[in-house]
């Protein structure tokens, strides 16, 4: 299993970045697919989940109506758009499966998000 995160960066507060996932290893057009994230000092948290098919979608509270977790199955790769970002978005995004009851996790994209 190979998940591969990418498209962080530096965003000013109020501003918009979308974050991406090329996964590989596994059937991903039948697996759920999740974001997690973690701040500096703080625990690593969950941010979105969404269906093998993409017809449904969780999200944390924190992010709710901000944030959208999309998928592409012919493209194996799961997003993340991030909008109206706040400087306590600032967090590595991690892309994560579950599969054959084990987590996978990728090495995870920075998310800055300062003026």
């Amino acid at each position: 299993v190979q998940l591969v995160e990418s498209g962080g960066g530096l965003v000013q507060p109020g501003g918009s970045l979308r974050v991406s996932c090329a996964a590989s290893g596994f059937p991903f057009s039948s697996s759920a697919m999740n974001w997690y994230r973690q701040a500096p000092g703080k625990e690593r948290e969950w941010v979105a989940t969404i269906t093998s098919t993409g017809s449904n979608a969780n999200y944390a509270r924190s992010i709710e109506g901000r944030f959208t977790i999309s998928r592409d199955n012919a493209k194996n790769t799961v997003y993340l758009q991030m909008n109206s970002l706040k400087p306590e978005d600032t967090a590595v995004y991690y892309c994560n499966v579950m599969r054959w009851n084990q987590n996978y996790w990728g090495k995870g994209t920075l998310v800055t998000v300062s003026s």
